[in-house]
């Protein structure tokens, strides 16, 4: 007989968590590489994120297509939807954005700009020195990412091309962005500030993608193919 206990069932809980959170920091990533990160059963990684689906944690899209695949449909990978995301904790509720409506509504744009400001201000200036300290831009980069971490947006960094792609897999205020852009715009620019380069964000949780994602150039790239897009593609 099944043992459904409560030791299975706060194993089960655990061993979900751990599967969640990963794809909160690597997402999209495929089943094979879950299991081979977290030391699972390819079936009882399939087991945790079908409860995941069922949930509306997470959700499902196609892997890109490097080469010719023959029949059979194409490889799934699996990222974390909104409610997957929330139960890593948001630093925003409602309160959050009827405080910004107001500020928008009396003081006009250049008020949110400013608050977007002392916000981003008060995020990087206490990782300021361990940042503009690092010798190389891609130590600078890996500074920058492990500030947010630190802040609790699970950043990471990888070469793309002739630059690097820095990669926030978790956003504290994400809805708040999706209404108020200027909280992203802001944080580009205190980006490019810290790194002292000129920056491109790619991809934005707030407008629905995976990661907010942002090249930081190392290299001159081609004109003509422009910046990495976020799989790691060149733009059309």
């Amino acid at each position: 007989m099944k043992n459904t206990g409560p030791a299975q069932q706060a194993a089960d809980g655990s061993t979900r968590l751990a599967v969640a959170r990963l794809l909160l920091e690597q997402g999209p990533v495929s089943a094979v590489s879950i299991a081979d990160q977290l030391e699972l059963s390819g079936p009882a990684v399939r087991r945790h994120l079908d409860a995941l689906l069922a949930d509306g944690q997470a959700c499902t899209r196609d892997a890109p297509q490097l080469k010719a695949r023959g029949r059979g449909r194409p490889a799934k990978l699996f990222l974390l939807t909104e409610a997957g995301r929330a139960r890593f904790g948001h630093a925003y509720d409602d309160l959050a954005v009827a405080a910004i409506r107001f500020l928008a509504e009396n003081g006009g744009e250049e008020a949110v700009k400013a608050f977007a400001e002392r916000r981003v201000k008060t995020l990087v200036d206490p990782h300021r020195t361990a940042v503009t300290s690092a010798d190389t831009p891609q130590e600078k980069a890996e500074a920058l990412a492990a500030a947010l971490s630190r802040e609790g947006y699970a950043a990471s960094t990888r070469k793309v091309g002739a630059g690097e792609q820095l990669c926030q897999h978790h956003c504290p205020v994400a809805h708040v962005a999706a209404e108020f852009p200027q909280l992203c715009e802001v944080e580009t620019a205190a980006f490019a500030d810290l790194l002292g380069t000129h920056v491109q964000r790619l991809a934005t949780i707030a407008r629905g993608d995976a990661a907010c994602t942002t090249h930081i150039p190392v290299e001159p790239y081609s004109t003509s193919l422009g910046p990495p897009t976020p799989d790691g593609g060149n733009p059309a």
